[in-house]
This record gives structure tokens, sequence and C-alpha cells, in this order.
């Protein structure tokens, strides 16, 4: 079982920038793809952007990309979203998940508690 747990959250003004970060409780090594998903009152859990176990591989939603990059670091136990050209509409509590696959956020076995964002216009 992986612990995960998110930070970096905060208050930014539209154009502004936040680099959040998920720490896991185990080296992931290439055994965990790390996806971020956001959450809004009112509506399902939403795809952001994933990175596979070796780092080599990411993806993302057409909402961030070209705004949002994940990677990893090389001991593989941090993953990070740097968020830039933040909009209102990216306002929601950031998860990390693990143990999963895919956009789908009930694919996924393992999260954070999150970490809320707020974009100011």
């Amino acid at each position: 079982q992986v612990h995960l747990e998110e930070s970096g959250g905060g208050l930014v003004q539209a154009g502004g920038s936040l680099k959040l970060s998920c720490a896991a409780s185990e080296p992931t090594g290439e055994r965990y793809t790390i996806s971020w998903f956001r959450h809004t009152p009112g509506k399902e859990r939403e795809f952001v952007a994933r990175v596979t176990g070796s780092g080599r591989d990411t993806s993302y939603a057409a909402s961030v990309k070209g705004r949002f990059t994940v990677s990893r670091d090389n001991a593989k136990t941090t993953v990070y979203l740097q968020m830039n050209s933040l909009k209102p509409e990216d306002t929601a509590v950031y998860y990390c998940a693990a143990g999963g696959w895919g956009d789908q956020a009930n694919n996924y076995d393992y999260w954070g508690q999150g970490t809320q964002v707020t974009v100011s216009s």
C-alpha cells in the first residue's frame, strides 16, 4: 500500500503559477503511474495529468495542456505538477492518485488527502 500526501496548494491570482507536490510513502520506482485529478463541488473528479513510473511518458487533459507540466524526481518518491498561466476555472481541490491507470478516477486505488488551489480573477 502507498500513502500519498499532496502539498503546495494556495491562493494565486489569474496568470500566476503554483507547484504541487505529491510525496509517496515509499519509493514508487517503476511500479506506479501517478495521476493528478481535481475536484470542484457538484462535479466528478477530473483527470488533469499523468506520469508513468519511469517518468518517460506523460499525458494531460486538453484543458491544461501547454500550461501544466507533470514530472517526478530521480529518486521517484515525489511527483510534481507545475501549473502556469492559472485561470479561475483551475480552482479545485487537487489530488494525486496511484495504483491505477487511465483517466477515470475510480480506476485508482490510492489517493492523497488533496490540496486546495484557488485562482482569483
